[in-house]
């Protein structure tokens, strides 16, 4: 090996060793937390700086600086953060993206915090820790990374740590203390980021910008290890960083050459979009930002103050004027994140990217270095360039198809990342350009009007995404993906519309600021300031408009008016607390004034109470004092409104049966509904039973065709032979496998027009496989499901929905956004049903169609919600219903109501497919039942016949 190639594998070894500090500490915060800890390059950076502050500052020796950063400040900040930002996020729920927030906040926090003590200049006179032979460095990695590996493998902590991370709640409740175990992750985390930092300070700029951003890069190394292994995470960074080394020495003459330079200066960057576009993604879990509570309507007078702020400024002269420039153009960049983040759901990192190709294309376009076209006007240039990047909003709508929460955050990173470093840091792309206004708004006064003009466009095309049908349907999937595609919506076209819109919205106010500052400046569309954004959208209502315009204003003015980084601290501030009011700062404000708001106690004088017991008599129980009585009058209360409810949706059924006439209403017409007699006077109504019979139901329906258990067995009536209805819904030889195990093993399935079919069987026995096969949301192996004479086996769920089969989940599937009433319309709309009464047949069908029609779905009981998914999926006029555990959360008389209804369906010649625990509703609904067994069907027939054979299917809910 020669002398040079020597040298350059022991610089690659350098950088190596750094990136792979930092990929360990990365995997073991993620496996002690299952947090993708995004301000691990600003626990650097701060450490960093600190270590500098002591040693060049104040005139610590090296070893006591280094002792105190390292050993103190390092692993302590970890263990704050652990326990004052992430610990409440765990306690809460958990919910990936509010750690991801909480992550970026805190990345936003340190930065901001950075440049307010230190300044935002370079510094370059950060002391060396260890010298710049790499051996002592790699000497470094190998033993932390052979001693994390063996307290992992070896010790008890280390199983305590594994069973952290298999199942937290469960290690919990095994003695395991997990905050200790979270609190040690961290603590080590932060103490690689400190370490980190402090060796790569003396080679590299020391900013609060570029140190955290660089570290931030090889997260690559992380990523490429699947977040698990250490030894893959060590080997893939030596490997890039000899790697980048060795690029250097290539010097091809032409064009190439200058793309060989790039890759080499940031082939962690190509390694970070391999890892995060190629490779599988991290994880199965749904991170979608979530409203979990009603969003509260802005109203008419905050948009009249905000007009009025924004006319003010063409009033203003000078640099007032010239900074007010910059907000509506912003302002615009950060209704792209509405959106993508706030309306669809999707998390947008590179957002700054989109921004930046706006006004580099605006710049080329207006200078006539765009090649293939000639010189155009600012304002042609402007447009042209919109239409340009749009398309280019496929390189993140795209991944974000089969991509979420992590993986997704991690690909519009890296593709944020790959822009910055790969455009607008070539001088190729960006060397002596220059971007003027248009002709005739040269002065700021009139440039503000044309952008006030732009701004109104932007809010237009906004407004029409979050309202009507797609606004619905981009809402319904941020608030359940699986929910909305199972409505009919269709998934990845409506992704694909919201990140090219993202984009051509970013590209648009990206053009505006590069025009309002008479430059193209790289440094303004940074990926670190892409960052900043997305938290001030988040934390100030990702789903307002009128936040984005607000976080716009405040980002410019805090950044014109105070010492640079106060806007990043503040944004950091409020994302940190994004895991307590996930609804932004509006929702703490109406919560606090709700503590602050003095609280009037009524109390009753004696003859009050004396009044109160004689209208309604309180019932105590045996032991207990009086003052428990209201305690037990209001779950009494709660009892009868669940029961009136029920009633209320069974009477709502049998009413539309005897309006019908006949009793025969299709869902084409006046409302599915069964076919109920009118009232002979005993006090009970005459109903089909499953199989055609007629059966006796109880007026106050509390127990509807409920089989009586005895001795022998459960006992059912024989069913009179019918003539067998066609089938809709068929399986041919089911086969599917998840790795080594076989959930599905030559199922043949029928389900027949206006019959109740049933699955039941013992946990684990095939049930929930066949039924996404069924659903369109698990492809089977080998053999085919037909929809009529047609194979579906390859349509996705939404395509299934629209051809007529819908679905309900195990666990709930409402969109808690939107109101009961819209949530039904979203099952209409993408159900392709035109008739106008479609929605309100669904809503009278299930007791929906009072005040609660008008109410949001967040904060709604169990059983209004189950209603809210039926009636959802009966408004799109399905010929098949498929039902998962439709019982699930309900009590007695909801189940007594449902059953009901869902005689009603098949009654009038709907298929119905359950999938269920409760065998008493399966005997008293199913026409047929099949009992799977390891994945196949082992027995089929009626309810008396199979449910009276002792078998797997009795077993516990």
């Amino acid at each position: 090996m020669s002398t040079f190639t020597y040298d350059l594998t022991l610089a690659g070894l350098s950088v190596g060793s750094a990136a792979a500090l930092t990929g360990i500490g990365l995997i073991v915060t993620y496996r002690a937390t299952g947090v993708l800890n995004f301000a691990h390059g600003a626990i650097a950076m701060v450490c960093a700086y600190a270590l500098r502050q002591c040693v060049v500052g104040w005139g610590w020796p090296l070893w006591l600086g280094a002792m105190v950063t390292l050993l103190f400040l390092a692993p302590g900040i970890g263990v704050v953060l652990e326990r004052f930002v992430f610990r409440p996020l765990s306690v809460l729920g958990g919910d990936p993206a509010q750690t991801l927030v909480a992550s970026i906040g805190v990345f936003v926090l340190l930065v901001g915090g950075a440049a307010l003590v230190w300044g935002q200049g370079a510094r370059d006179d950060a002391p060396e820790l260890v010298s710049a032979d790499p051996w002592g460095q790699l000497a470094v990695v190998l033993v932390l990374a052979t001693g994390v590996g063996a307290v992992i493998r070896w010790t008890r902590f280390g199983r305590e740590l594994r069973a952290v991370v298999d199942d937290r709640q469960l290690a919990v409740l095994g003695g395991v203390d997990a905050d200790r175990v979270a609190a040690a992750g961290w603590a080590f985390g932060s103490f690689t980021a400190g370490l980190t930092g402090v060796l790569l300070a003396p080679y590299v700029r020391l900013d609060p910008y570029g140190l955290p951003l660089l570290v931030m890069e090889v997260v690559a190394v992380a990523v490429a290890a699947r977040m698990r292994s250490l030894p893959v995470a060590v080997v893939v960074a030596l490997g890039i960083g000899v790697g980048q080394s060795q690029l250097t020495r290539l010097h091809p003459a032409d064009w190439r050459g200058q793309l060989v330079q790039a890759v080499g200066a940031n082939l962690f960057v190509v390694a970070l979009l391999v890892a995060a576009l190629v490779l599988p993604g991290l994880g199965s879990r749904d991170a979608l930002p979530r409203t979990t509570t009603a969003r509260i309507a802005t109203p008419p007078a905050a948009w009249i103050v905000a007009g009025v702020l924004f006319l003010l400024p063409l009033g203003f002269a000078g640099s007032d004027l010239h900074t007010s420039v910059q907000v509506p153009a912003l302002g615009v960049v950060l209704l792209s994140l509405v959106v993508v983040t706030g309306r669809g759901g999707q998390l947008a990192l590179g957002q700054a990217a989109y921004a930046g190709l706006g006004a580099l294309f605006t710049a080329l376009l207006a200078a006539g270095r765009f090649p293939l076209l000639p010189r155009l006007p600012e304002l042609a240039a402007l447009a042209l360039a919109v239409l340009l990047v749009a398309p280019l909003g496929l390189l993140t709508g795209w991944p974000a198809i089969s991509r979420h929460g992590l993986s997704l955050a991690l690909a519009t990173f890296a593709v944020g990342v790959g822009v910055s470093r790969f455009v607008f840091a070539q001088p190729y792309a960006t060397s002596g350009l220059s971007l003027d206004r248009p002709s005739g708004f040269d002065g700021d006064r009139a440039y503000y009007a044309l952008e006030l003009t732009l701004l109104a466009a932007a809010l237009l095309t906004t407004h029409t995404l979050r309202r009507g049908r797609t606004g619905r349907a981009l809402a319904a999937l941020r608030d359940h993906e699986q929910g909305a595609s199972a409505a009919g919506v269709q998934v990845p076209p409506l992704k694909l519309l919201a990140f090219v819109t993202g984009a051509a919205l970013a590209a648009l106010g990206g053009g505006m600021l590069g025009m309002g500052v008479r430059a193209f400046d790289p440094s303004a569309y940074d990926p670190v300031r892409g960052l900043l954004w997305f938290a001030a959208v988040v934390v100030l209502g990702a789903d307002s408009t009128l936040g984005a315009l607000a976080a716009a204003a405040l980002l410019v003015g805090l950044d014109a008016g105070a010492r640079g980084g106060v806007a990043a601290a503040l944004i950091g501030v409020l994302a940190v607390g994004v895991g307590r009011f996930p609804g932004g700062p509006y929702e703490a404000l109406r919560v606090a004034a709700g503590r602050l708001r003095p609280q009037r106690r009524v109390r009753l004088t004696v003859l009050g109470v004396g009044v109160r017991r004689r209208l309604r008599p309180v019932y105590v129980r045996a032991g207990s004092t009086e003052a428990a009585g209201p305690c037990v009058v209001r779950e009494a209360e709660s009892d009868a409104g669940r029961a009136s409810g029920a009633r209320s949706l069974q009477g709502h059924a049998a009413g539309a049966g005897q309006r019908s006439g006949s009793g025969a209403i299709t869902p084409a017409h006046a409302g599915v509904a069964h076919p109920a007699q009118p009232d002979t006077g005993s006090g009970h109504a005459t109903e089909p039973g499953p199989r055609g019979q007629a059966s006796a139901t109880p007026a106050d329906h509390t127990d509807v065709a409920r089989p009586a258990r005895h001795d022998t067995g459960w006992k059912h009536a024989p069913a009179p032979r019918r003539t067998p209805t066609p089938p809709v819904l068929t399986a041919h030889t089911l086969h599917a496998r998840y790795g080594g195990f076989t959930a599905l093993d030559g199922v043949d399935l029928v389900v027949r027009a206006g019959q109740v079919t049933a699955v039941v069987g013992p946990n684990g026995a095939g049930k929930s496989t066949l039924f996404h096969c069924l659903a369109g949301t698990v492809r089977p192996a080998r053999g085919q499901v037909r929809f009529g004479g047609r194979d579906i086996t390859r349509l996705p769920a939404h395509a299934r929905t629209r051809l007529g089969i819908a679905r309900t989940f195990q666990q709930l599937a409402v969109f808690p956004s939107l109101t009961v009433a819209e949530n039904v319309r979203v099952g209409a709309e993408q159900g392709r049903v035109t008739e106008p009464g479609a929605v309100e047949r669904a809503l009278r069908l299930f007791g929906l169609d009072g005040d609660v029609r008008s109410l949001p779905a967040a904060g709604l009981p169990t059983g209004t919600l189950r209603r809210v998914e039926l009636a959802r999926a009966f408004a799109g006029s399905p010929r098949v219903l498929l039902l998962d555990e439709p019982a699930a959360g309900l009590d007695t008389a909801e189940v007594a109501a449902l059953t009901v209804v869902l005689r009603a369906l098949a009654a009038e010649g709907t298929a119905l497919l359950v999938v269920e625990h409760d065998l008493d509703l399966v005997a008293g609904l199913a026409d047929v039942v099949h009992v799977m067994s390891a994945g196949r069907i082992v027995s089929s027939g009626p309810p008396d016949r199979v449910l009276d054979a002792p078998g797997p299917q009795e077993t516990p809910a």
